[in-house]
């Protein structure tokens, strides 16, 4: 008897794919929020202080302070990973399948969205791990001051650190590049696949990658001019 192995759903490229769509939603509704808590910044150092120290509270007295951020930290993580994994595993796939080259135009496009999105995963995952030594655990922040995370975000963020703010500015542009990518992927597997609908769906996802890239630009450049202080 031939015992015959079935690979296991979640491996397959439908199953990488659902993973992809799974963990890329979990990232964007944490990018969203997360977006708005930076935005609070505009409302004042007193209200911005309470945000932040009302993050590390969430879950008390059923979890230990700070217990659900770093819960929150593991699955982002978690997803994060799967994420590049599929991601990873699909691009391989494809590669071998296609025995045959694409058209030069087609080629192009194709080599560019993938260079856009190796590349920019990897200066984003750079950045990530950046950001969570500034402004999470203040390794890298000027101040570093826990109490104080409206004060170490314009330490940040001072013009005599505007090489952090550049730095800053090339992350968030690179991940609007990977949203709008991400973004008119889902909208065509979700049918939008006429010209009329390929159009719909460039639109929808280039607006929705502006207005997050906006949302976190506006905080480093506000510190930069001085409109934060």
């Amino acid at each position: 008897m031939v015992i015959t192995k079935t690979r296991s759903p979640i491996r397959t490229n439908v199953g990488l794919k659902v993973v992809m769509a799974v963990t890329g939603i979990l990232l964007v509704l944490f990018l969203i929020l997360h977006m708005l808590g930076n935005l609070k910044i505009f409302t004042g150092e007193t209200s911005f202080d309470h945000y932040a120290h009302w993050l590390r509270s969430i879950g008390t007295p059923l979890l230990p302070t700070t217990w659900f951020l770093w819960i929150q930290r593991a699955v982002l993580t978690v997803a994060v990973l799967a994420h590049i994994g599929a991601a990873t595993v699909l691009a391989l796939r494809a590669r071998a399948a296609r025995p045959v080259a694409y058209a030069h135009r087609k080629k192009i496009h194709v080599n560019y969205a993938a260079r856009t999105m190796r590349w920019g995963g990897v200066i984003i995952l750079l950045f990530v791990i950046y950001h969570i030594l500034d402004l999470t655990t203040g390794h890298l922040n000027p101040q570093g001051d826990p109490a104080n995370p409206y004060g170490n975000v314009v330490a940040d963020f001072a013009p005599e650190r505007w090489y952090v703010t550049l730095f800053y500015a090339l992350a968030v542009i690179t991940l609007g590049f990977h949203l709008r990518h991400g973004a008119f992927s889902a909208f065509r597997s979700l049918g939008q696949q006429t010209p009329k609908g390929e159009r719909r769906a460039r639109t929808a996802a280039l607006v929705f990658a502006v207005v997050l890239c906006a949302g976190y630009l506006m905080v480093p450049f506000a510190v930069l001019t001085g409109l934060v202080a």
